[in-house]
């Protein structure tokens, strides 16, 4: 499954767009591109069979105005009534928070019958509409100079963000961030509606939505119906508000068109989402370390925390349930490094990376004007990027405690209360007014996610890890107060696994909280100095690190117009399209076909554990009753496919569509030889996997009866 990352470049609407003239783009498989580029690209996309007006693809006008985010995954809407079509692992959550022994939406999915019977999804769940995207690059530089140190230079250009944010949210129902391109080198506002009652309409059972489960991720052939459905609800003017009885649903502008033929091996296709991360434009050294020492450590600690999940979890049904959404998240991102490692090794990704820099630095040195510009921030860079991975690998340590969920709360719930003695426009992002109902939620959440045995078995072994730091990298006062309060109490004598006692606590003064008996509260207490010290040298590192980055990535865009190569965009969690070919691919003695089949997945069902489809689903491919579903090419069902698109993290729940901006599916996946392309795109080996709209509807028609659902995206059912 492809989840969301964090952010890193994207393009500029000035030199990156000069960029693209005259060139086209180095494979139409391979970058993500901002819509404000589809007339530079649109030859391209053109002559590979799309057929729509590429200055049709723009954020005011179908299909684009269609697509949504989840904050974490990517939406769309497919009907004029605010359904919203995505991931089955991007509902996982809701799915998770409202099942419970005896109510096992898990195993056994989830259709409401009518709007009445649609359930609120997971407590901070959104549905954000994106309306515009704008270049804020001279707001957010206004005194950023050379003569301020790091932490200054940080300070201006949060105080700067900030303040566009404020001016952005001043709109109602609105959220808006600001996001760095070339590494600061320019800046560009996102802006959306915030939909904040969202509500659970369907999700096939668990035999169709993870078909194949773990041992299946990231691999073909695929047999996964990975789709399921929210609603957006607005209040009756349509304006954004929580849940509320007389909450009706919201009327998107546009919504896609569900196409009347699927695709076929061959066809153009194109994915529109919000990729979180993609790497390629990093250093060689951060390349290096990244594989050698970073992903390794990362991907061992995510492999331990699966196992002891597993067996913590062991024979107890509610706790599985409790557990589902972490160990599926887990053991997802511990495959994908996995495999990340061995494509880096698998590429040659280091030699590839020093040579592709050495030619870069080469060219800078080689004419005196271009070393006096970008000399000193190639220098700068590399001295903080070595402090910046020795910082890394402590924090991912260090990190471990928040899996004691109770800890994690309380250290929440301290820093809210130190953050409001602040002006609101003072405070730490995530932590000012605007973000008071995702905290609340996250503490919400914690009630349908935890269970005190597992926390505290969890916790122990987060301990064990955290200790093989060197001891001065530890939290002195933290041990001191754990070893004061002794392991065994902290379960014991706490209040905060009390959903009403634990978000009763926002709000509350610090001196209260400091005051506080409760042992994690005490541990919080005492973790916070230590915090606060980390974060300012976080804080002063970035501050360097943007001072040196955004010029060494100007020296680059400068290097590559000059070869009239053009630059695509690093994905930074902002809305881009892809496209490419519905494709298979050939490995050493595979072949690797671009569909697979209904009759593929019977021949993988066992009927118990990861391979156990429905029984209505069985029993009606054993009847090959596929209707009008079925696809004339292949004279079967088809199930999954493969495409040439370039996605990540971020793009599960991207639409899939046609050459005539038709719905066709939905991207959910990549195959583990091919994620190495977060780093460095491999187009021999990058393949995205999508599951095919005619196994949506055949799953939603033949197997689980959701008819009304269908006519409501024009689709004739029950025929």
């Amino acid at each position: 499954m492809i989840r969301k990352s964090a952010m890193l470049f994207a393009v500029t609407a000035g030199a990156g767009l000069t960029l693209l003239a005259g060139a086209a783009p180095a494979g139409a498989e391979e970058g993500m591109w901002m819509p404000r580029q589809a007339n530079e690209i649109g030859a391209a996309m053109r002559a590979d069979g799309l057929e729509l007006d590429p200055s049709q693809l723009r954020l005011d006008a179908a299909p684009l105005n269609a697509i949504a985010s989840l904050g974490g995954c990517s939406a769309a809407f497919l009907s004029p009534e605010g359904l919203v079509a995505t991931n089955h692992h991007c509902v996982l959550g809701s799915i998770q928070y409202n099942s419970r022994e005896g109510q096992d939406y898990l195993t056994n999915g989830f259709l409401a019958k009518d709007l009445a019977g649609e359930v609120p999804a997971a407590p901070g769940s959104r549905i954000y509409v994106i309306e515009d995207l704008r270049d804020v690059t001279a707001a957010m530089l206004k005194g950023v100079t050379s003569r301020l140190d790091g932490l200054a230079r940080y300070e201006r250009l949060d105080a700067n963000r900030k303040a566009l944010i404020a001016a952005c949210e001043k709109q109602p129902n609105r959220r808006c961030d600001v996001r760095p391109y070339y590494g600061g080198a320019s800046y560009f506002l996102q802006q959306q509606l915030e939909i904040q009652d969202v509500r659970l309409v369907y999700a096939p059972a668990q035999g169709i939505g993870t078909f194949g489960g773990e041992t299946d991720n990231w691999m073909w052939p695929r047999h996964t119906g990975d789709f399921g459905f929210y609603r957006a609800y607005v209040a009756p003017d349509g304006s954004a508000r929580a849940f509320a009885a007389d909450n009706v649903p919201y009327r998107p502008k546009n919504w896609l068109k569900i196409a009347s033929e699927g695709v076929k091996e061959g066809d153009f296709v194109m994915v529109a989402g919000f990729p979180g991360t993609t790497n390629r434009l990093r250093t060689a050294e951060e390349v290096r370390f990244n594989f050698a020492e970073y992903e390794p450590l990362w991907q061992r600690l995510l492999s331990d925390y699966a196992t002891q999940i597993d067996r913590a979890t062991a024979g107890d049904r509610e706790a599985q349930i409790r557990y589902a959404s972490i160990l599926q998240g887990a053991e997802n991102y511990e495959k994908k490094l996995a495999g990340d490692i061995a494509g880096a090794d698998a590429i040659g990704l280091d030699a590839r990376k020093q040579a592709e820099e050495q030619a870069y630095r080469d060219w800078v040195a080689a004419d005196p004007a271009r070393q006096a510009r970008y000399g000193a921030a190639i220098a700068a860079l590399d001295a903080v990027v070595a402090e910046n991975n020795a910082a890394a690998l402590k924090g991912l340590r260090s990190a471990l405690l928040n899996r004691a969920q109770l800890l994690s709360s309380a250290r929440t719930l301290y820093r809210w209360a130190k953050e409001r003695e602040k002006p609101d426009a003072a405070r730490e992002s995530g932590f000012q007014d605007r973000d008071r109902a995702q905290v609340a939620a996250r503490l919400t959440q914690v009630e349908r996610r935890f269970l005190p045995a597992i926390d505290r078995q969890l916790f122990k072994a987060a301990l064990a890890e955290y200790r093989q730091l060197d001891p001065a990298d530890r939290d002195a006062a933290f041990e001191a107060a754990l070893e004061t309060i002794g392991f065994d109490r902290l379960y014991a004598d706490t209040k905060l696994a009390d959903t009403a006692t634990r978000v009763g606590l926002l709000d509350r003064p610090a001196a209260e909280l400091e005051a506080s008996a409760d042992p994690f509260m005490r541990l919080a207490v005492a973790l916070y100095p230590g915090d606060m010290a980390g974060e300012r040298a976080d804080k002063e590192r970035s501050g360097r690190t943007q001072a040196a980055r955004s010029v060494y990535m100007q020296g680059l865009l400068a290097y590559r117009a000059a070869m009239n190569q053009p630059v695509y965009p690093d994905a930074n969690g902002s809305l881009r399209l892809t496209w490419g070919k519905v494709t298979g691919r050939t490995r050493d003695g595979e072949i690797w076909t671009p569909f697979t089949t209904a009759e593929g997945l019977l021949a993988k069902h066992t009927g118990k554990g990861e391979f156990d489809a429905p029984d209505a689903a069985v029993a009606a491919i054993r009847a090959k009753d596929y209707g009008r579903y079925a696809s004339p090419e292949l004279g079967t069902l088809p199930v999954d496919f493969l495409s040439t698109v370039d996605i990540t993290n971020g793009n599960s729940g991207s639409s899939t569509l046609n050459a005539r901006g038709e719905f066709v599916g939905l991207a959910f996946d990549g195959t583990l030889d091919g994620v190495i392309s977060d780093w460095a795109y491999a187009a021999e080996r990058n393949r995205t996997i999508h599951v095919d709209s005619r196994f949506m509807l055949w799953t939603m028609d033949k197997v689980d009866g959701a008819h009304r659902l269908l006519r409501e995206m024009g689709v004739p059912a029950g025929e």
